[in-house]
Order: structure tokens, then C-alpha cells, then sequence
């Protein structure tokens, strides 16, 4: 477990960071995303959910007094240097008051360790879900609203084991996500009696994947588990498969969740199965209520973590009586968590007069949203396959 150390996060505050978002007309929030990279597909409807939260707050009066104002930019998803100088003129230059992200693992680290911490700001993301941000020494700053690949890793060797396949190769991406997930499914799949023929990593961005599907096919194997990206790496495993002949069915993690894979090869991947990170209940229903009427797909990846992040911020902000990372920090468990009076996705503003009145909410959100141990999200999977080109729940893990 991370060394989970609230009373640090708020002696660590700069006064910058901290006096830009308790003096400023607005409370700025940052949204870092990859709106470049390998899921430049998704984020947009990630973004857009968490606006909608902030939106929902600005609408019922604002936080504190102040409407929140979003402020964007880009994690490019890959790019660690690159993420961390956004990071950096987010607090600098923007003066946010907390970071709603980063996205993927690897940029979510580098941010948290080389920018979040040293500034005393909170981030909360959506989807950066490798085992390895559990162990951080992050000052208790930082959570996230999708469970770990430590969790996904035995859900994928359970549906396999329930499909009774015994054998599979493997190919991840090769960064913080894919090693780690690739990691977490290999342990519990072999634990299960499970055989990995093959566990090999592949670069995003290439143009050609034929030597990794020659090794793939030739250690053989009865799935194709793509633990990628859907605008990457992983499209091209899948694309090299299905041209060579090599394999026909895939086992997906959840970086290869995407509409735009479906648009693309759906028709090509009937019978391949995965998981992603789900929910369902009152506040999914609820959740899929606004987003639509918002214009976003309800069913997106991480779009409902992504609502469910932003309204953390500013719900912890509330009950902790600032604008800070500070309050957000020191509230964020209490305000996400039993006891208290259940908050749904379009109640944040009943959310904001029963903290206001001194009471106790337990914000369910859209993702069902219990944090637990040091900030991290005990989720459920959604276990789906494609059948006549597009996605169909099988079942709720």
C-alpha cells in the first residue's frame, strides 16, 4: 500500500497553486487528457464527461461561490516529458486549483511524482489503471475512479477459464499499462492451470507487425490477447493477424475498448471477447440520462469515471471549505464513501446544499464509486463480445 499521508498533502501546498484557486473569480480545474496518441479517439468524450460534472456544479451556483473553469490540455498518453511540462504550465501559468487526470499509466506517474507532488495538487484520473501508481508515495494525493490492472488481470483469466481455453499468446503495449496489466493477467491465468505460449511486447506507432505475429502464431495458442491501444499498436496486432491468417479471435484488455475500433474491423472480430472497466445501477442510469442529453455516448470508455473524477474534485472542495487540493484531499474518502445520503450523476447540486447545511453524502456517481485502501476505485468489469459487428454485454463482472 502507497504511504497514504493526507496531513503532508496539505503542508505541501505551494502558495501559488493554492492562493491562484481560493482568491481567483473562478476555480480553475485542469483536464489533462491525450488528445494526441494512441486514444486520442476517447478522450474526447472523457473530457467532455468531466465538463459536464464541472458544468453541473457551475449551474447549481458554482463551487463555493465561483464557477469552476476548465482548463485543457494535452498528456499526448505517451510522452512523459511532454506531459509533465503541460502539467507544469497548468500550475504555473493557469493556476488550477487540482488536475482531473492524466490518462495512461505511464504519463499519470510521471506527472504525479515530478509535478502533482511537489506542488501539493490533487489529480484524480479516470483511467490510468496500472498496479504499479498503487505503491507511489504520493502524500495522499492522488486517486483515481477505475480499478487497477491488479483487479482486471484476474478478470480476463476468469472469463478464459470460464470459456474453457487453456491456451493463449499474449502481446502488450510496451509501457507502465501493458507491462502491468500483462503482468496481473499472466499471474492469475497461469494460477488457474491457465498456459501463456507467448508473452511479447509491441511499439505503438509502427507501421509494419509481422514479426511480432510470426512469433505470436508460431508459439500458437487458441486467443490472441491484445493488451494495447485501439488507435495503436493493438489495431495493427489485430490488423496483421486477421491478413496473415494467424489468429482469428482476440481476447482484449481495456485500452482496446473503442468505438472507433468497432466502426473500423467490427465485422472482422466476431467471437473476440474483453473487458472495461463498468458499472451499472440507479447512477449508471442516471449518468446515461445527462451525458446523452449532452451529446455523449454514455457508453464511451471511461466517460462515466471521467464525470465521476471531476465531481470528486469539486464535491471534496466543498465539504472541505476551499478551493484547494488541500480540502480536496483531506475530504476526497469521506465524500466518496458510507455514510452518508447517496448522491447520483444530476444531484451534484443537492450534493452542494447537504454539505453546505453541514451533512454527509456518499457519492455513487455513475461508476458506483467506493474508494478504498489508499484512493483506489473498487470497480466492476463489463465482459462483452462482438457479435454482428458491434459490442454486447455477456455479463458484469
Amino acid at each position: 500500500m502507497k504511504k497514504f499521508l493526507l496531513a503532508t498533502a496539505a503542508t505541501a501546498l505551494t502558495a501559488g497553486a493554492a492562493m491562484a484557486a481560493s482568491h481567483g473569480e473562478t476555480v480553475k480545474l485542469g483536464v489533462i487528457l491525450g488528445f494526441t496518441g494512441p486514444i486520442e479517439s476517447l478522450t474526447p468524450a472523457m473530457a467532455d464527461s468531466a465538463e459536464l460534472a464541472m458544468k453541473e456544479i457551475n449551474d447549481a451556483g458554482g463551487l463555493l461561490g465561483k464557477m469552476i473553469e476548465p482548463v485543457r490540455a494535452d498528456s499526448t498518453c505517451v510522452d512523459a516529458a511532454g506531459a509533465t511540462a503541460a502539467a507544469e504550465r497548468l500550475i504555473t501559468s493557469d493556476g488550477v486549483a487540482a488536475i482531473f487526470g492524466a490518462d495512461c499509466s505511464g504519463v499519470t506517474g510521471a506527472i504525479l511524482t515530478n509535478v502533482a507532488v511537489p506542488n501539493g495538487i490533487v489529480m484524480v484520473s479516470p483511467s490510468a489503471t496500472s498496479p504499479g501508481l498503487s505503491t507511489v508515495e504520493d502524500n495522499g494525493l492522488f486517486f483515481r475512479t477505475a480499478p487497477s490492472d491488479a483487479r482486471q488481470g484476474e478478470v480476463l483469466s476468469n472469463i478464459l477459464t470460464d470459456k474453457g481455453i487453456k491456451e493463449v499468446a499474449v502481446t502488450y503495449t510496451n509501457n507502465d499499462y501493458g507491462k502491468g496489466l500483462s503482468d496481473s493477467f499472466v499471474a492469475a491465468y497461469e494460477a488457474a492451470g491457465g498456459k501463456v505460449t507467448l508473452n511479447a511486447p509491441h511499439e505503438d506507432g509502427k507501421a509494419d507487425y509481422s514479426a511480432e505475429i510470426a512469433a505470436l502464431a508460431a508459439a500458437g495458442g487458441e486467443v490472441l490477447a491484445v493488451l494495447g491501444y485501439a488507435d495503436q499498436g493493438g489495431k495493427g496486432i489485430i490488423q496483421a493477424s486477421l491478413d496473415t491468417g494467424a489468429f482469428d479471435t482476440f481476447m482484449l484488455g481495456d485500452g482496446m475498448y473503442a468505438d472507433a475500433l468497432v466502426a473500423d474491423m467490427g465485422g472482422d472480430l466476431e467471437g473476440s471477447f474483453g473487458a472495461v472497466p463498468w458499472a451499472e445501477g440507479e447512477g449508471t442510469e442516471a449518468f446515461a440520462g445527462i451525458a446523452s442529453a449532452a451529446g455523449i455516448n454514455p457508453e464511451g470508455a471511461y466517460t462515466g469515471s471521467s464525470y465521476d473524477g471531476a465531481a470528486l474534485i469539486a464535491l471534496a472542495m466543498a465539504a472541505g471549505g476551499e478551493a484547494t487540493s488541500a480540502a480536496a484531499a483531506a475530504k476526497m474518502l469521506e465524500i466518496a464513501n458510507a455514510p452518508g445520503e447517496l448522491i447520483m450523476p444530476g444531484q451534484l447540486g443537492k450534493a452542494l446544499e447537504i454539505l453546505a447545511a453541514g451533512g454527509d453524502i456518499d457519492y455513487v456517481g455513475a461508476t458506483n464509486v467506493e474508494l478504498i485502501g489508499p484512493g483506489e476505485a473498487a470497480g466492476t468489469y463489463r465482459e462483452y463480445s462482438f457479435k454482428d459487428g458491434a459490442y454486447v454485454t455477456d455479463s458484469i463482472r
